[in-house]
This record gives structure tokens, C-alpha cells and sequence, in this order.
């Protein structure tokens, strides 16, 4: 387990503002209150650095196996037509990340990333289904001999920030970082009608380890 790459800035604010805090409350007159206040600044520290984790996984499944992208729940598994990209009926999977899932995002299999594009937006919460259209989101497809896959990083009420290292052309391997999405947020995943889709909604699944779907 490590620290994502692109959140070192962000803990070491937050650090840096928690040591400030945590000496400055040594002025308050009252040891019982100075020290509440700081024991809560060294878990507010803790929660950060933790919540940017990215865990060590073992993957999942064959080349043809799609696995999770994100830690969460299935909240919808349904036919839907797929209008940025790919442009056809498509079977979607969506996995919502409450605020205290891994947020850091794996790559579902190894490609060719055929497409990317970045969509600033709103923060509805993320479990709405008009967030998947309204709020910022990142969209990239992902391309193999077996198929092609398209999915969302969609950010959620409290998230502000999504990571993707999706740039078209380059080849991706199955089980990698390919971002982070900072707090509650969602991943839409959008497969081929033919593909075997393995869970429902209700299921708790984790990145690299649980397989989605079969092309």
C-alpha cells in the first residue's frame, strides 16, 4: 500500500496545516480542551492519508475478464444506449463509492486506450442517475482483441477533483492506477450486450479482484 502520486500535495497541506493547529492549541489555557482538539486534528491527518491510499491487489481473472475498476456497491446493472462514444445499446454496471472505499481507480483490463475526454459539470450526489450526464466526469475506452469497454469516472457532492491517467494511444496493463476520484463518487461502466455480466445490483465489489463482466 502507498500514497497515490498525485495526492502528496494535498496530505502535505493538510500536514502542515494540522502541525500549525496542533501548536497553536498548546495556548489555550485548558490542557483537557487543548488536547481534545488535537487529538482530533492527528485523526483528521490520519483519515486524509488513509483515504488516498492506493492498496496492493491481486488481479482478478483471464485477459477477457473485465474487473472492477473501483472498491463500492452495484448500484444499477441495466440495458442503456450510449451516446458520447461508442454510440450503440450497451449493458451498464455502475459502482458507487461511499466515503470511506478505496477511491483509488485500476484499470478493468489491459488495451489500447482508444479514447478520453475530460467533462467539468455539477456534484449532484453520485448515486442519482442524471449524475452520470451532469456531474464532472472523465470518460475514457479501453480496447482489446476480445473487445472494447467505455467507462466514467463520475465525482460525486463532495468530490472536487478527478485523477486519469487515460491518454489515447497508450497501452494500459489490467490492474494498474489509472487515477483516483477525491471522496464519494461513481464508476459507469458501459459492455457490449454479448458480454457476461457476473454481477447484480447489491453486490459489494472490489478493484482488480472482482470480476464485472466476460467478453
Amino acid at each position: 500500500m502507498h500514497l497515490d502520486q498525485n495526492s502528496y500535495g494535498a496530505a502535505a497541506l493538510v500536514l502542515g496545516i494540522c502541525v500549525v493547529g496542533f501548536i497553536l492549541l498548546g495556548f489555550i489555557p485548558s490542557k483537557w480542551v487543548s488536547w481534545a482538539l488535537r487529538i482530533l486534528l492527528i485523526i483528521f491527518s490520519a483519515f486524509v492519508i488513509w483515504f488516498h491510499r492506493v492498496p496492493s491487489r491481486n488481479v482478478a481473472g483471464g485477459p477477457s475478464e473485465i474487473t472492477s475498476v473501483a472498491d463500492g456497491k452495484i448500484v444499477i446493472v441495466e440495458k442503456v444506449y450510449e451516446d458520447e462514444y461508442l454510440k450503440r445499446d450497451c449493458i451498464l454496471v455502475a459502482t458507487y463509492m461511499n466515503f470511506f472505499d478505496v477511491h483509488a481507480n485500476f484499470w478493468p483490463m489491459s488495451g489500447e486506450i482508444t479514447y478520453y475526454k475530460y467533462h467539468p459539470g455539477l456534484n449532484k450526489l453520485a448515486f442519482l442517475p442524471k449524475s452520470s450526464d451532469l456531474n464532472e466526469h472523465s470518460s475514457s475506452a479501453l480496447k482489446n482483441e476480445y473487445g472494447e469497454i467505455f467507462f466514467k469516472q463520475i465525482a460525486g457532492t463532495f468530490a472536487r477533483r478527478i485523477v486519469c491517467y487515460s491518454k489515447e494511444g497508450s497501452h494500459e496493463t489490467k490492474g494498474e492506477q489509472m487515477g483516483i476520484i477525491k471522496f464519494g463518487s461513481r464508476i459507469d461502466m458501459f459492455l457490449p450486450l454479448d458480454a457476461k455480466v457476473k454481477v447484480k445490483p447489491g453486490d459489494l465489489v472490489r478493484a482488480c479482484e472482482t470480476v464485472i463482466a466476460e467478453l
